[in-house]
């Protein structure tokens, strides 16, 4: 009798907890079948031949998508096999964020974007994010919503507190236009009334650093196309590392022209923000990520001419070799990886607040 009790109360729990919080397999398959509708339109959104092949397959996969989300309970849906787009949960699986990008041609880059939050009825709670990079000239220096999103390409979320209040950090990449790349490291934190918002006053800075002498909202590494900048976070030293950069060409005042030196830069999280350290010692940069072999700068700190001028010489035979691409005036769009998702902005009439 005590087995059959027992046998009964387990099936209600699995039954309430089924109807309650989880992924029903009707639903699952329901949005693994949009999935698969939708699969090639973000395949031709990166890699379609023309520009408005890539902006007619980005309008019909966001539809597709939000259809797909609208579906209960899909928070907990992983979209495996869209892989031009950026997928990150937070740390407490709080929300989610979605990241992709459109190209138009080599020289204009809209990151799209939308975050999904985790509701315990599973109903959809979705707010789409907005590019306006090409409307400010000074990105850093706000608080921003959804609708004044600086876009980029998240890879990393990390999760800190300020008193009780929870500090996301958002790692991202920027192809930003034809002669360089952005590194981004924003911040993400919630209102009173639950709604994103990002930036904030968590950087700090050595007070006689020149080159941070305001208050900024989020911090931006700007560098050389072709160079390889690295923004990562070690779990070991629980700090946000990244490349320092100098001018490969002697101009400190074209972006551009910058490349990594060999040495590293970071951030801590000290006191309820990140601390800026101007240097760290040589080691290496994350696993499997060892220093720069042909490093710009000597152990005396000295520019390395020679290493410079090779580095320069196969920066330009790079750029020949893009613009070798070019053919008819059409641009061969770039494959995209899973994990470096190059990707557009959003109109208000394909994806709106849920």
């Amino acid at each position: 009798m005590k087995q059959i009790l027992l046998i009964i109360t387990l099936f209600f729990i699995v039954f309430y907890s089924e109807g309650q919080g989880y992924l029903t397999p009707e639903n699952e398959q329901a949005i693994h079948q949009m999935e698969r509708k939708i699969k090639g339109y973000s395949d031709e959104m990166i890699n379609g031949d023309h520009w408005f092949m890539r902006f007619m397959a980005d309008s019909l996969f966001t539809r597709g998508f939000v259809k797909a989300l609208k579906i209960d309970h899909s928070f907990s849906y992983p979209f495996d096999s869209i892989t031009s787009v950026s997928k990150l949960y937070a740390p407490d699986s709080s929300f989610r964020i979605f990241t992709w990008q459109m190209m138009r041609d080599y020289t204009y880059y809209r990151q799209r974007g939308a975050i999904q939050m985790r509701t315990e009825d599973g109903s959809l709670k979705l707010f789409p994010l907005f590019d306006a990079s090409d409307f400010t000239s000074e990105p850093n220096d706000s608080i921003r919503d959804t609708k004044n999103w600086i876009g980029a390409i998240y890879y990393k979320i990390l999760l800190n507190m300020d008193g009780d209040k929870k500090v996301y950090t958002l790692l991202g990449f920027d192809e930003n236009g034809p002669r360089s790349n952005k590194k981004w490291i924003d911040i993400l934190t919630f209102d009173e009334n639950g709604r994103p918002q990002f930036g904030g006053d968590y950087f700090k800075f050595e007070p006689d650093t020149v080159k941070h002498k305001k208050t900024i909202y989020r911090y931006s590494v700007e560098y050389k196309k072709e160079s390889r900048m690295r923004v990562l976070f070690d779990k070991e030293e629980k700090m946000i590392v990244f490349d320092h950069l100098i001018s490969e060409e002697d101009e400190p005042e074209n972006l551009y022209t910058y490349v990594p030196d060999g040495s590293y830069e970071g951030f801590q999280w000290k006191n309820n923000h990140w601390e800026h350290i101007a240097k760290l010692a040589t080691q290496s940069l994350g696993n499997g990520n060892a220093p720069l072999a042909n490093a710009i700068l000597d152990n005396e700190g000295n520019v390395n001419q020679r290493k410079l001028e090779e580095m320069s010489k196969k920066n330009m035979l790079l750029q020949e070799e893009e613009s070798n691409e070019k053919t008819d005036n059409k641009v061969v769009p770039k494959k995209t990886k899973k994990a470096n998702v190059p990707p557009i902005p959003i109109q208000p009439n394909e994806m709106t607040e849920y």
